[in-house]
């Protein structure tokens, strides 16, 4: 079971806040958990996909889409929310905009090169204990620890 951090959104009301829905998408090879990170466009952090709500799809539908978009990666969700990290994105036009994102899981069974944001962000495939180190969000790096698909079989 993950264990949930509490959530800090320094200096945000909660009018302020908004919700995003992020992939936690992974793979297994060779019985081992490999999950994918991709680079933020514009400061190049490792982070996971997300995005805003979508009108008419669900929070897992909307993570999956963001999934295609900016990894190129298809694959299956089975619609859990395993747990929510907080973090600030970065506005160009605006100070930053604190954000709670919900993480569901994609099993990926299909890598594409061709996508959406090809060619604007990189992709690495790691284990989850890398990848808890490259990220830098605490509630995310507790959830990529936590994280076992092989438990719910």
């Amino acid at each position: 079971m993950i264990k949930q951090l509490p959530i800090s959104l320094p200096g945000a009301r909660k009018t302020d806040v908004r919700s995003q829905f992020a992939a936690l998408c992974y793979r297994i090879r060779k019985g081992k958990i490999q999950v994918l990170l991709i680079t933020s466009r514009t400061s190049k952090r490792w982070i996971v996909p997300k995005g805003w709500p979508m009108d008419g799809k669900t929070p897992s539908e909307s993570a999956a889409i963001e999934a295609w978009e900016e990894a190129g990666v298809r694959g299956r969700s089975d619609g859990r929310c395993i747990g929510i990290f907080s973090y600030s994105k970065g506005m160009e036009d605006q100070s930053d905009l604190p954000c709670l994102a919900m993480v569901f899981t994609v099993e990926v069974k299909e890598i594409a090169d061709d996508y959406p944001e090809a060619g604007q962000r990189e992709r690495l495939w790691v284990s989850r204990k890398k990848a808890a180190r490259l990220v830098d969000e605490p509630e995310l790096v507790r959830i990529l620890l936590d994280f076992d698909p092989r438990l719910d079989a």
